[in-house]
């Protein structure tokens, strides 16, 4: 069992809300990425997904492409971002989110092992399907990162079971269809789907795209193991308002 499976289990074993708030590396500055992921560890955070900006997000909302846009205007790079991730000192396992090509441009084998200086333990890569994992899977086997599956709700119930039991850390369930974003309106069926996620997976199961208030968490916790929560962290941050981030998370985690 890799390192981030094995934490995140602990806290679903102990009946604890996974909160995973997800944030732009690099959006309000790089220089400013160890201040925002200890502010969001003090906070309470499992774990921490770290945004790397691209040219064609598309799986990004409005907020988070905007963000990632200003991280560009900063010549924030994957290369950069590591270099700084190295630096970092945090008891909290970190996910990147990046789209293939940055890492495909980086070096694969060279990516992987620059990880192993870092805390990252996790890797979500929205545009590279389960078929294609083989392309990457090889320079993880070894290491300590584990490969996070998204589930979405298109995709059919008998294939769920093979992603789960490939997948490692925890399985992303997507709850909406189309990209995130704050004031999502949820189906009625999404509890039903996360259920039966969880019901399939070994693993810890986390809700995310849209979620955005204490609400929603308490909601999905009654389905699943916890939340990734993205835009409204962006926006707060982009907006200064680290209090409300800290508040925001806080409260969601307390049981």
């Amino acid at each position: 069992m890799k390192p981030l499976t094995k934490q995140l289990k602990e806290k679903q074993e102990a009946n604890e809300t996974i909160f995973v708030p997800y944030i732009m590396a690099g959006a309000q500055g790089l220089e400013q990425l160890a201040d925002e992921i200890h502010l969001l560890t003090e906070a309470g955070a499992s774990a921490i997904e770290l945004g790397i900006p691209f040219s064609d997000p598309v799986a990004d909302g409005p907020v988070i492409q905007a963000a990632g846009l200003r991280a560009l205007e900063n010549k924030v790079t994957l290369r950069k971002i590591i270099k700084q991730l190295k630096q970092v000192k945090t008891p909290t396992p970190l996910v990147i989110m990046t789209y293939f090509n940055p890492i495909f441009s980086y070096g694969l084998e060279a990516f992987v092992q620059d990880l192993a200086e870092t805390n990252v333990l996790g890797l979500i890569i929205p545009d590279l399907p389960y078929e294609h994992q083989e392309r990457l899977a090889p320079f993880l086997k070894d290491s300590d990162i584990s490969l996070i599956p998204l589930v979405a709700l298109t995709t059919p119930k008998e294939r769920i079971p093979e992603l789960v039991e490939a997948g490692d850390g925890f399985i992303y369930a997507v709850a909406v269809n189309g990209v995130t974003g704050i004031g999502r309106n949820y189906e009625e069926t999404v509890d039903e789907h996360l259920a039966y996620i969880q019901q399939v997976s070994n693993k810890p199961v986390l809700a995310g795209f849209g979620v955005s208030s204490r609400e929603h968490v308490d909601r999905f916790r009654k389905s699943c193991a916890g939340v990734i929560v993205g835009s409204k962290i962006v926006q707060l941050l982009s907006e200064g308002k680290h209090s409300e981030v800290k508040a925001f998370i806080e409260a969601a985690v307390r049981n």
